[in-house]
C-alpha cells in the first residue's frame, strides 16, 4: 500500500531554523528527508550596530518602522529585554506607524503589544515601500528593520523621497560553516536521487548555487531543476524571487507565504506524477521510488525508476542501450552495460511484472504492456 501522498519520494531541506518542524511535516506524508542546510542563521544581539540604532530609536522616535520579519522583531525586541532597554524601546514606538510585511511581521508586532498601521498583503517588499513612499516623507525619520540581508534598493528609495533612514541590523543569514551537507544535497539532485528541494528564505537558494558554483556543478545543478523533474518548493513569493535570479524557471509557491502550504502544495504536485503502467498484464503503480504490484510493494533506485518512465513513454517501442543511457544516466561516457546490468536486477524484483522488460537483440529493450 501506499503510505501518503509522498510515500517514495526523496525532500531535500535546505533551511537550519525549524528545519525539525519542517522535516516532520514532510514525514508524516510519508517523504524521506535529506537535510543540507545551505543558511545559517547569525543573531546579532551583541552586535553594537544593533544596539546604537536601537538607542538612537529610544532617544529619538521614528515616525515609521517596516518590520520585514516576525523572527526579526521578535529577536530584537527580546534583545533589546536582556539590554534593559525593552520597556523604552515599546514606549518609543508606542506613536510609530509601523508597517508589517506580512502576517508574520504583523503578529510579531501586536504580540508585543504594538499596533500596526499597514500591511504589505503580498509580503513583498515592494508594497511595503509603497505604503511608506505613499507618504509625505520628507523630514520623516524610517526604521527599517533588516531581514538577514542588507536593503540598498529599499534605503535609496526611502532617503530619495526625503527620509532619514535608519537600518536595524537584527540578524544576518550566512552560508553554513560546514558546506558538505549542501554539497551532498546538490549533488543528490543532479543524480536523480532526490525528486525535491525545499527553500524558506531566499539567501537558502542562492548560497546553494554559490557553494554549487564553487564545487563546479551550479549548471548541473540548475538543469536538475528546469529539466531533469527536481522540483524547487518556495516558501513564498520573496522566496521565489531568489530561486528565478538564480535560473531555476518554475519554482513552486503556494499563494500565501507559510510553511505548511508549502508542504500541502508539494505534496500535491508530487502525488500528481503517481502513475500505473501496466507491464505484462499487470497494473504496476510507480510512487516515487515506490512501485506498488499488486499487494506487493518494491523500493527502487532513481535509475531503476527513470528506467521504468523512459521505457513507459512508449509501451512497445524499442529503445537503443545508449537512448537509455542518456536518458537514464544522464552522463556522457556511461557503459551502455550498465543498462543490461539494471535490466537483470530489476526483472526478477518486479515478479510477474519483469517479464514485461523485453530484451531485444541486437537492438535494445522495450516494454511490453
Amino acid at each position: 500500500m501506499i503510505d501518503g501522498p509522498l510515500d517514495g519520494f526523496v525532500v531535500g531541506v535546505t533551511a537550519d531554523r525549524r528545519a525539525t518542524e519542517q522535516a516532520e511535516l514532510l514525514r508524516r506524508r510519508g517523504a524521506e528527508v535529506l537535510f543540507g542546510p545551505t543558511i545559517a542563521t547569525a543573531y546579532l544581539a551583541s552586535d553594537d550596530a544593533l544596539r546604537a540604532a536601537t538607542v538612537a530609536l529610544i532617544e529619538r522616535p521614528p515616525d515609521y518602522l517596516a518590520a520585514t520579519t516576525g523572527i526579526g522583531i521578535r529577536a530584537w525586541f527580546e534583545t533589546a529585554q536582556v539590554w534593559g532597554l525593552g520597556d523604552a524601546l515599546l514606549d518609543a514606538l508606542g506613536h510609530t506607524r509601523i508597517v508589517a510585511r506580512g502576517p508574520k511581521a504583523a503578529g510579531a508586532i501586536q504580540a508585543a503589544g504594538l499596533d500596526v498601521w499597514r500591511s504589505a498583503a503580498n509580503e513583498q517588499m515592494d508594497q511595503l515601500l509603497a505604503h511608506l513612499l505613499a507618504e509625505p516623507l520628507a523630514s520623516a525619520r524610517v526604521a527599517v528593520q533588516l531581514y538577514g540581508t542588507p536593503a540598498p534598493e529599499a534605503v535609496r528609495a526611502l532617503a530619495g523621497a526625503g527620509a532619514e533612514v535608519l537600518e536595524v541590523p537584527v540578524y544576518q543569514w550566512r552560508t553554513p560553516d560546514d558546506p558538505a551537507p549542501a554539497l551532498r544535497l546538490a549533488q543528490a539532485a543532479i543524480d536523480g536521487r532526490i525528486h525535491a528541494v525545499t527553500f524558506t528564505a531566499a539567501p537558502a537558494v542562492t548560497n546553494l548555487f554559490a557553494l554549487a558554483d564553487a564545487a563546479g556543478v551550479a549548471n548541473l545543478l540548475r538543469d536538475a531543476f528546469n529539466h531533469a523533474g527536481v522540483v524547487a518548493a518556495c516558501v513564498g513569493p520573496v522566496c521565489a524571487r531568489g530561486a528565478l535570479d538564480v535560473g531555476i524557471v518554475a519554482p513552486l509557491v503556494p499563494d500565501v507565504g507559510r510553511l505548511g502550504l508549502m508542504v500541502r502544495a508539494l505534496s500535491e504536485r508530487l502525488a500528481a506524477d503517481r502513475r500505473t503502467v501496466p507491464m505484462a498484464g499487470v497494473d504496476v503503480v510507480l510512487q516515487g521510488l515506490i512501485a506498488l504490484i499488486g499487494e506487493e510493494r518494491v523500493r527502487l533506485n532513481c535509475r531503476e525508476r527513470a528506467l521504468l518512465d523512459t521505457l513507459a513513454t512508449r509501451p512497445g517501442t524499442v529503445f537503443s542501450r545508449p537512448t537509455l543511457v542518456r536518458e537514464v544516466w544522464r552522463a556522457t561516457g556511461a557503459d551502455p552495460h550498465a543498462v543490461e546490468v539494471a535490466i537483470a536486477r530489476l526483472r526478477p524484483r518486479l515478479g510477474a511484472a519483469g517479464a514485461a522488460l523485453v530484451a531485444v537483440p541486437g537492438r535494445g529493450y522495450r516494454l511490453e504492456p
